[in-house]
């Protein structure tokens, strides 16, 4: 690893200033004198609007524009935001229901923006709206997941958005029917709400010419390129932004509609408009995760080895298409559907459904949380079915270390992984052995103690390519421009240090820029674990091309040949010199001489493949029948992510990933009524994961290093979550197995636990 950095858990950087205060978030540092924005939402879950009365609105104290979609088409704005749209399994096109900027016509989940008002106050905003009168003609809600209901979208019978396929169906269908034995589990993936810390919000501003809009983001040029579109602006004419952002968990990677209508305002106005969203505002309106019911299959042969998988499943979209939530139980679903299993044989078919509630889109992971918790719960099922113990099962059934590079069914080139020693020292970590007499010790105090494996492997998702820039300034500081966007990970410390480590530079001297469209023409943003594998490759060709760029300049400073000299972390050297410059000290050489071009150096890189993410979780739960509590009593990771940049800024990550999948098993329950009112809008009713929630997570790293980057590195910040569910859930299934309870589905709540063991279950939620 010295080559590449020196792996060393530095403490973060950026730590200071947010846990005294001094954050910059985008509520902090809206211009000053800006109005405020506020939207009229839904009331219902379905509607056709017959009327919007705003005369009172407009007319109320403070309002300086009231904002309908009408008055949006009519300023020449396309309304619709864009969104993915996969491929049926027949090859056709699937449905492209776009959600629009405001309620055009119907509105389709209780919490749809119908209006926007601006007024100097937000006290005002909000007064005002509610002297508008709506009028509408009430539908049927659809919420269940699957065909029927009343139609959201005329281009969508039966409310089917997609019907996808992956995979040889009829070979599969051979060999489930030439099995030894088969296995199958319904689980369902209950829909949570991402509640960032930070909620969503944005300012917009605009000159007369230029449109800024700053909003708390994943990336900038996604909005930058929708707002140009939208608005039919030249894309160099429009600015966006991101400051210091508060959580995203993907939830905040999408452009949403309120951009729209705040930044018309501005341009109507010709002064500084500003949103940010309460919170139940936020548990209404922002992208839901998860939402789906699958249908797992396995076959085995007579040596308990996987011969096929078959999955069905059904997923919720909302009532339209958000960014990518079309993909997300489809293509995304499918990078990973075999895991990490050597099977050939198999089959996907999902299927996404429109219905009368918020939309659903990526949240931590995106697909692959989804796809390995199935998988992991059907293979803890097969292992009980079959009688054999689970880490046997897996370790039959294992692709194996001399298989790699291994192409899967689904396509993915997995380029390396020793599945079993990971296992081998979660094994070990856990005291795998120790857990009988846990057990019993447990069951004489009348409480029952479980236990779950699940095995996972991740793809790394998003734009292969990112760019660097480096920037010398007079002061002696250094300014690296970066493609991605921090939204708590630790960004700015990782980036410092990776510079600072190739070049010698003091890292106390480096400045992180990142998040502003006008200072970095073209990134990838956050997402899909992506962050520091793309941009430390990108950082590692902009110190190569800097390098190359002083050798010549340097050479006659030296009295040498350019290409006998060479750099190393401590300076440029050369035979016959008694000169080592460092970069700093080239640097300020090169602006005495008014060799400004050698001040700047940038360069563009592409990883030549995806790594794998991959890892083994152990969870130990404690149940108590008396009052249906689940306790994570304990918690093993063992991750390979290759190669660590910064060991502690990784088990960060992994520990929250972990306490996201416990707070999704134990707590979080999104709950619509039959009319779709939500009915979990706030913290009273939506129930995070708290400390008492969580125990010690114990973390070790066995690493495999990538062979798809020059680091030996593998994503990290999406892990957590994708092993998280199925361990605390087959714990779960395992605590309760011997007092005939055959299936268990998240969340593990109290009230759920306790009607499960009761012997005549009371009615259900």
């Amino acid at each position: 690893m010295e080559k590449f950095g020196r792996s060393q858990p530095v403490k973060r950087v950026e730590d200071l200033r947010f846990v005294t205060g001094q954050g910059r978030y985008v509520d902090d540092i809206a211009p000053e004198g800006a109005l405020f924005a506020y939207f009229l939402r839904s009331p219902v879950a379905h509607a056709e609007i017959t009327g919007l009365d705003l005369d009172a609105a407009r007319q109320a104290e403070g309002v300086h524009l009231v904002l309908t979609v009408e008055d949006l088409e009519a300023a020449g704005i396309d309304v619709a935001l864009p969104g993915v749209v996969v491929k049926n399994r027949d090859g056709s096109s699937a449905v492209d229901a776009r959600r629009p900027a405001l309620a055009k016509g119907r509105v389709r989940f209780v919490g749809e923006a119908i209006a926007c008002v601006v007024a100097e106050t937000l006290d005002q905003a909000r007064d005002a709206a509610e002297l508008i009168e709506f009028d509408y003609d009430e539908l049927p809600a659809k919420l269940d997941i699957g065909p029927g209901g009343e139609t959201l979208h005329d281009a969508a019978p039966d409310n089917l958005a997609y019907d996808f396929g992956i995979g040889d169906e009829a070979a599969t269908q051979a060999a489930f029917e030439a099995a030894a034995r088969t296995v199958s589990l319904e689980v369902g993936d209950n829909r949570i709400i991402v509640n960032a810390m930070e909620p969503r919000g944005c300012y917009a501003e605009w000159d007369g010419t230029r449109l800024h809009l700053a909003f708390g983001g994943q990336g900038v040029w996604g909005g930058k390129s929708m707002l140009s579109a939208a608005f039919g602006l030249d894309p160099e004419n429009v600015r966006v932004t991101n400051p210091d952002v508060g959580g995203g968990f993907g939830m905040k990677a999408m452009v949403y509609p309120e951009y729209i209508p705040v930044a018309q305002a501005a341009r109507a106005l010709g002064r500084p408009v500003r949103w940010m969203a309460d919170r139940t505002e936020s548990m209404l309106s922002d992208n839901g995760g998860r939402d789906l019911v699958s249908l797992a299959e396995l076959a085995f042969d007579e040596n308990n080895k996987i011969t096929a998988y078959r999955v069905t499943t059904r997923s919720n979209l909302g009532a339209y298409n958000s960014n990518f939530g079309q993909i997300i139980q489809s293509n995304l679903f499918a990078r990973v559907l075999m895991g990490t299993y050597d099977v050939q044989t198999a089959w996907l078919n999902a299927r996404g459904y429109y219905t009368n509630t918020v939309q659903v889109d990526a949240y931590r992971g995106a697909g692959r949380p989804e796809a390995i918790y199935v998988l992991e719960r059907v293979m803890d099922r097969a292992a009980r079915e079959l009688g054999v113990d689970p880490l046997e099962l897996h370790r039959i059934n294992f692709i194996k270390p001399d298989s790699f590079p291994y192409k899967t069914v689904t396509g993915e080139n997995y380029d390396v992984g020793d599945f079993s020693k990971v296992l081998a020292r979660a094994e070990e970590e856990a005291d795998w052995s120790g857990f009988a007499a846990r057990a019993a010790a447990d069951a004489a105090k009348g409480l029952l103690r479980g236990r779950g494996l699940s095995y996972y492997i991740e793809s790394i998702l998003g734009d292969p390519s990112e760019g660097a820039k480096v920037e010398f300034h007079d002061d002696g500081t250094v300014s690296i421009y970066v493609g991605t966007q921090s939204n708590g990970q630790g960004h700015e410390t990782v980036y410092a240090k990776f510079l600072s480590d190739q070049t010698g530079i003091p890292v106390e001297m480096i400045q992180v820029v990142q998040g502003d469209s006008d200072l970095i023409a073209q990134g990838g943003g956050t997402g899909g674990s992506r962050s520091v594998t793309t941009q430390t490759n990108a950082t590692l060709a902009t110190v190569s091309t800097m390098v190359e760029a002083f050798a010549p300049y340097l050479a006659d400073k030296m009295g040498v040949e350019a290409d006998s000299i060479t750099f190393d972390e401590e300076g440029f050297r050369a035979p016959g010199s008694n000169l080592a410059p460092t970069l700093l000290e080239a640097a300020d050489m090169a602006r005495t001489d008014g060799r400004t071009d050698l001040l700047v150096h940038e360069a563009r890189a592409t990883l030549p493949g995806r790594s794998y993410p991959n890892g083994a979780h152990i969870a130990e739960v404690v149940i108590d029948p008396d009052t249906g509590m689940v306790r994570v009593d304990r918690y093993t990771v063992v991750d390979d992510f290759g190669n660590l940049i910064n060991p502690m800024l990784a088990e960060g990550q992994v520990h929250g990933g972990v306490v996201q999948g416990i707070g999704q098993a134990l707590t979080e329950h999104v709950v619509y009524d039959a009319d779709g009112q939500l009915l979990t809008a706030t913290f009273m009713d939506y129930a995070i994961p708290r400390a008492d929630n969580v125990p010690m997570i114990g973390f070790t790293s066995e690493p495999v290093p990538s062979t798809a980057n020059p680091m030996g590195m593998k994503g990290c910040g999406e892990a957590g979550t994708v092993g998280a569910l199925a361990a605390i859930s087959n714990a779960v299934q395992d605590a309760v197995w011997e007092r005939g309870n055959r299936q268990v589905d998240m969340p593990f709540t109290p009230a759920r636990i306790w009607e499960l063991l009761r012997d005549e279950p009371i009615a259900a939620e």
